[in-house]
């Protein structure tokens, strides 16, 4: 089994994958964050700092009320869409939102990505919802995503992006790749037709076997 990651590590793992979602394309600038539950509250990467300047130490401690330990920086914007997310999903430790280009392009046409291929189901369904638009950072954004992520792994945000809950920063940062690479595929086949499905007895198989896919260590 995996070992559990000290505060330390566990920030130091953030500032890591913020660096990464960078680094592949999956973000540009200051957009996207990053969050992970630690005690009874969750650490949350700052707002406004670019990926290649964020230190482990940045990385911002949100208790569950809201409020952050003084002469911390200040949270990311989206910190209420997180936290709503980890206080509802028991089964999920970490968060990753970004703005990556096949994703923020489909969500911005209002577009799911539907089962028009086996990989869609690393999502945790048989599509890719889009979650309703709401103003970044507000209470009516968290609601709408943690609404859409019901029961599910992944999900594009009307206007504005993706969002991935999983069981660890890791497992959240390879969603989030796939997820993108299923949104260019998607958006390639709307260029020559579109794709053809699969159906639902397909997909309900592929959701059962991806329960056993990978390591769950």
């Amino acid at each position: 089994m995996a070992q559990k990651l000290d505060e330390g590590q566990l920030r130091e793992r953030m500032a890591y994958v913020m660096r990464a979602m960078d680094a592949r394309g999956l973000n540009r600038g200051t957009s996207g964050n990053v969050s992970a539950r630690f005690g009874e509250g969750m650490l949350v990467t700052p707002s406004g700092v670019v990926p290649a300047q964020l230190s482990a130490e940045q990385v911002v401690y949100v208790a569950p009320d809201g409020s952050t330990p003084e002469g911390s920086l200040k949270p990311s914007s989206e910190w209420r869409m997180h936290w709503g997310l980890l206080e509802r999903r028991p089964d999920a430790n970490a968060v990753v939102h970004c703005h990556s280009r096949h994703a923020t392009i489909l969500a911005c046409a209002g577009l799911e990505i539907p089962p028009m291929h086996y990989m869609v189901a690393v999502g945790g369904g048989s599509s890719v919802p889009v979650a309703p638009y709401a103003t970044f950072g507000s209470a009516e954004l968290a609601q709408s995503v943690v609404e859409a992520l019901d029961g599910r792994a992944a999900a594009l945000m009307a206007n504005h992006g993706q969002i991935v809950v999983a069981r660890n920063l890791d497992a959240a940062l390879a969603i989030a790749e796939e997820v993108e690479e299923q949104s260019a595929v998607y958006w390639g086949t709307l260029a020559i037709g579109g794709p053809k499905l699969l159906d639902k007895q397909e997909m309900d198989t592929i959701l059962q076997r991806f329960k056993s896919y990978g390591q769950k260590s």
